[in-house]
Parts: C-alpha cells; structure tokens; sequence
C-alpha cells in the first residue's frame, strides 16, 4: 500500500503469518505505517496489491478480487479514543455491539471478567479513562472477534493504570484463546505482554522476534 508520511510518498509492503492464539505486537516509530496494517487488517483500508487468510478464510485476495467488507471480518477493533456511544450507557454499548448469533450471555460474562457490573447502566461519560477502556476492549469482545485488534489502546492512561490493564488485556487474551494483534511503542509494555514481536521501519518489517522470552 502506498501511504503518504511526513517524508513523502512510502510503500507498505509486508508478509508474515501469525500463528492462531498468540499475542503479536507492531513496533515503530510514528508514521511507520503500524496503524494502516491493523486497518487493512480490518478492512477499513484498501491495499494495492495484497492477500490476507484468517482460519483458511480469504478476507482478501486482489488478484481475485476478493476484498470482503469490515462487517464480514469477524474482528474485535479497539482505538486509543475508546469510541463509545456517549448517548448510551455501558449495557447498551455492549448490547449494540453483539451480534445477533451471540447469545446475551456472553455480555453478563464479560461484565463480571472485567468487573464492570456495578458500571452497566452508567454512560461513559461518567467513568474513568481506565473504565472506559476496560468497556471497550469488552465491546470488542462480545464479538467472539477470530482475531483482536489494539491500537495503541493505553497510551493515553496514566502509568498505574496502564500496568493494570496491560495484565487485564494478557488475562482475556489468554482465557478467550484470542489473537492479538497489539500496535504500541512502549518497549516495556511490547516485553511484558508479547509473544511474537514486529518492529516496522518505513513501512517494511525489519525484525521479527518469533518468540520473546519473558
């Protein structure tokens, strides 16, 4: 894909495979195209050339032009804005967010793993950033998501903050079997939850870490 970056025109260009159930993280700086390949990923932009497979599901071929909509990536999407519905309160995001082959549930389940109980009927204007994110990366998965996004989803949390939920989000990923794609460049953050690390240079892979050792 070609993007443009604050030095002018830079080719993403990129393979790997990522194998089912473990927690990888694109590191770089800003600008090297992390977030454009978590949303070709998801289907919110389109590559010039490109090929992606998810549990022997083409979700993009362009030789074949294949190219399925976001709706039919089966993904969980978490943003560092957390991007709740301000209008709803934190049950009623949930419910809008699950699809209607998953059964309710599933959302009580959620709430009570991430101890958000006593929160449901609040709206998230009333919560903390750290409960607020908590809600999101819920909402995500009350998709049963084949695969959770994260961009950079702590950064804008404060240091204590952030060690919990770096600990919350390695639980689920863990008690879900997810795989986790995480886009971060805090070094401690990648090392504490990884298992497989990307380090992207203008716009290309220039390490590839196949297991870290914690």
């Amino acid at each position: 894909k070609t993007l443009q970056s604050a030095n002018g025109q830079m080719e993403l260009s990129i393979k790997g495979t990522i194998p089912k159930g473990q927690f990888t993280t694109i590191y770089g700086v800003s600008g090297a195209g992390k977030t454009s390949i978590l949303r070709m990923l998801a289907g919110l932009l389109t590559p010039e050339k490109g090929y992606i497979e998810v549990n022997n599901k083409i979700w993009l071929d362009t030789n074949r032009k294949i190219n399925l909509p976001t709706q039919q990536r089966n993904i969980g999407y978490v943003f560092q804005e957390y991007a709740l519905f301000p209008n709803m309160t934190v049950l009623q995001n949930l419910e809008y967010a699950r699809p209607k082959k998953t059964p309710k549930q599933r959302i009580n389940q959620l709430l009570d793993i991430a101890d958000l109980v006593a929160l449901k009927n609040r709206k998230p204007n009333t919560l903390s950033g750290g409960q607020q994110q908590r809600v999101a990366l819920v909402r995500a998965l009350v998709r049963q998501p084949d695969i959770l996004l994260l961009d950079e989803p702590l950064s804008a949390l404060d240091e204590m903050m952030r060690i919990r939920l770096q600990d919350y989000i390695v639980e689920l990923h863990q008690s879900f079997g997810l795989t986790t794609i995480l886009v971060s460049h805090d070094l401690a953050e990648i090392y504490k939850m990884s298992e497989q690390i990307w380090v992207l240079e203008n716009g290309k892979i220039v390490f590839h870490n196949k297991q870290i050792e914690n």
